[in-house]
């Protein structure tokens, strides 16, 4: 197999270290103000965009860097001010999927930028848009600590999805 060139392994590694930053940012939020959406279900898809890039830097060998966000992001006064920094962060995180994807050369990392870049802009920052206009409401279902515990696991993301996909 062909590996990476330098700058797609950089690339690679800027886009999991801004999907652990966003992941952490919205753990902090959760911890401070509850299961609140659209955070706990935005939540769940960055613990997804890092096993998408984490397989991917399976496949090409290289060693995942571990993640130094959690305690040193942002904290907010208020779910509103979290929700206007997703907003932020967001249309952010389209440019930095765009200047990304000039740098990558083999499709299959552009494909998971690709995606990870449409999911940015159809879903997650609507949700964010929503959170400013109706306010947040409180989320239903599992317990976010249970869901962070297991869902930053890349290796569990894996057998979670191979298992639903039988």
């Amino acid at each position: 197999m062909i590996g990476l060139t330098g700058r797609e392994a950089a690339a690679l590694r800027e886009a999991l270290d801004d999907e652990y930053r966003a992941l952490a940012t919205y753990d902090q939020v959760i911890d401070d103000f509850g299961p609140v959406r659209p955070f706990v279900n935005i939540r769940e898809a960055e613990a997804r965009h890092i096993a998408a890039l984490s397989r991917l830097f399976e496949k090409y060998g290289l060693d995942l860097p571990r993640n130094a966000w959690p305690g040193n992001v942002p904290r907010f006064a208020s779910v509103a001010e979290a929700c206007r920094a997703g907003v932020a962060e967001e249309i952010e995180n389209a440019r930095l999927y765009e200047r990304l994807l000039g740098d990558v050369l083999r499709a299959d990392v552009k494909a998971v930028f690709r995606r990870l870049q449409e999911a940015s802009q159809l879903r997650h920052l609507a949700a964010f848009k929503r959170c400013l206009t109706r306010g947040p409401r409180k989320a239903t279902g599992g317990s976010p600590a249970t869901t962070k515990d297991k869902d930053t696991d890349p290796a569990r993301l894996r057998c979670r999805r191979r298992t639903r996909s039988h």
